[in-house]
């Protein structure tokens, strides 16, 4: 049940971010772009500020293993990967477009990966009961998808956006189709063992 959980809980966030690349792909890249800004921003602020609490309250026991090396310094170290959070943040939220660009490479990533794992999954299955050829369809129309939007990228963003969107929405029902027929099977399979 945990596992038809987190595959639909995917396939209903593919649904909702294609539906919204589908209706307005310029904004909702935008969107997305800033949310992820502010996900760095605070992170980086929840990084700086714990290494400055520990600055203040700061402890002079060291620790050690058996062997004798250092597992905890008595100092916390400088939070470089906060700072660079920090500041990856403010150029996301600030500058927004200039990531734009580069997030249709990421979503026709997502893409392939997606596709990628619908086909891992459909031929571990296929040991256990037949697939029929109608379910490889959604995954092959989703790799060539990701493909063309990383190989041929095309002049204008909201085109490939607009692929993405459709593909993304392709991907959540099949996602979901798939989850329930294993779901289905595999508690088949299961009543037929215990018995």
């Amino acid at each position: 049940m945990k596992i038809l959980r987190s595959s639909l809980f995917r396939a209903v966030c593919a649904i909702i971010t294609g539906i919204l690349l589908i209706n307005n792909p310029d904004n909702t890249v935008r969107g997305i772009t800033i949310a992820i800004g502010i996900m760095f921003l605070i992170s980086g602020v929840i990084s700086c500020a714990t290494y400055i609490s520990a600055r203040k309250s700061p402890t002079n026991t060291e620790l050690y293993d058996s062997n004798g090396r250092l597992l905890l310094p008595a100092r916390p170290p400088f939070p470089i990967v906060g700072i660079g959070s920090i500041l990856l943040g403010l150029i996301l939220v600030v500058i927004p477009d200039v990531f734009v660009t580069s997030l249709m490479y990421v979503l026709g990533a997502l893409l392939i990966l997606g596709a990628v794992n619908q086909f891992m999954t459909l031929s571990s299955v296929r040991r256990m009961f037949r697939v029929p050829i109608w379910f490889w369809l959604g995954p092959s129309l989703i790799l060539i998808a990701g493909l063309l939007v990383i190989i041929k990228p095309m002049e204008t963003a909201a085109l490939p956006l607009l692929i993405i969107g459709w593909c993304l929405l392709l991907y959540g029902v099949t996602e979901c189709i798939n989850s329930f027929k294993i779901y289905k099977e595999t508690k088949k399979a299961r009543e037929i063992y215990k018995k």
